[in-house]
């Protein structure tokens, strides 16, 4: 049997695949505990940006609703497996870019907007799910959805499980950029790549000042940024970008 969750480097791109074709990577037991040790691995100093993308035609489709009807708590069953790996993503101190190649549904959708950045194949679909099981969104669905698409739009999407194509996801703002299916895969990698040369201890920080920032007063959020800019100061990467503008040159930051 393939793992439910497979990991490969390039150079220092860490890509996170999801591994169930068959299932249209569903999340089951096996691709929680395999996604949490994938993102115990990106937590490697050499890492300096993520992919998670999915196997086949889909992203992931959420749940796997043959192994939702066993589940006795669903509160714990959240609690447990779904909310760690949410809340890794979100405080992983790198950009972690959601490359959803097909359909993403459900919890699927949640995991992709959990994401720094979002980029569709013009194969993606973009599916709310929930409500047509008469279910609420989970997995962080409502808060990342209310932050990227506003309260009106994100309660309609959510509410009537409409389903979105690339491009009007794109039109909606919930992915960045649409690429050619047969184009898709260079794409990625072109992006992670540039994002992997970038100074990763300033994406880390503004990661946490924007994640903070939602929930914050202005006074609170113009103390937080004075912290990490001082913090910002004094990494390696500040002072070769500094160098490099003077001299006229393309900075080569090491993410120290």
């Amino acid at each position: 049997m393939s793992d439910p969750v497979l990991t490969s480097r390039a150079g220092s791109v860490l890509t996170i695949t999801l591994n169930r074709p068959d299932k249209l990577n569903a999340l089951d037991a096996s691709v929680h505990s395999g996604l949490r040790a994938a993102l115990t691995e990106a937590e490697d100093p050499e890492v300096r940006a993520v992919v998670l993308t999915g196997t086949g035609r889909g992203f992931c489709v959420g749940q796997d609703l043959n192994e939702f009807a066993d589940t006795p708590d669903i509160r714990d069953a959240l609690r447990g497996r779904y909310h760690p790996n949410i809340l890794a993503i979100r405080t992983l101190e790198k950009p972690v870019l959601a490359a959803v190649n097909g359909v993403a549904a459900g919890a699927g959708l949640s995991l992709a907007c959990a994401c720094d950045v979002r980029i569709a194949s013009a194969d993606a679909t973009f599916v709310p799910g929930f409500i047509g099981i008469g279910l609420v969104p989970d997995a962080g669905g409502a808060y990342f959805l209310e932050r990227l698409l506003g309260a009106p739009r994100a309660f309609e999407l959510m509410a009537s499980g409409r389903r979105l194509t690339a491009q009007e996801a794109l039109e909606w703002g919930l992915v960045s950029e649409v690429v050619e299916a047969e184009r898709f895969e260079a794409r990625i990698g072109e992006l992670a790549g540039l994002w992997s040369a970038a100074p990763t201890r300033g994406i880390a920080l503004t990661k946490r000042l924007f994640d903070e920032a939602e929930r914050s007063t202005l006074q609170e959020t113009l103390q937080l940024e004075a912290e990490l800019q001082a913090e910002a100061t004094s990494t390696a990467d500040f002072a070769e970008g500094v160098a490099a503008f003077l001299e006229k040159r393309s900075p080569n930051f090491s993410g120290r």
